[in-house]
């Protein structure tokens, strides 16, 4: 079966509790979601066809490209979740 994919969730994923943990930001699963949503809506997608569970080849050339760009995108996310974390908003919720 071939599955298609945005490669760039993948790449996001690999850098995204690096990143959070060097800008300070919220660690929770609440946080984490939101930050890899804001940073994969700022970065163009990178869609690819695969067989299911067949190794990506070119990861680390792919990576390589968009590294930087990414830990950018995810810094940026950081700093928009840390200002606006919803995960307060749910904590007061259930009070």
């Amino acid at each position: 079966m071939i599955v298609v994919k945005n490669y760039m969730e993948e790449i996001v994923l690999e850098s995204l509790d690096k990143v959070i943990e060097s800008c300070g930001g919220c660690d929770c699963e609440i946080c984490r979601m939101d930050i890899l949503a804001v940073a994969l809506n700022s970065l163009p997608p990178k869609y690819i066809a695969t067989e299911k569970g067949q190794l990506y080849s070119k990861v680390s050339i792919l990576q390589q490209q968009f590294d930087v760009d990414v830990v950018s995108a995810i810094a940026r996310a950081v700093d928009i979740v840390k200002k606006n974390p919803r995960h307060n908003k749910k904590k007061d919720a259930e009070a």
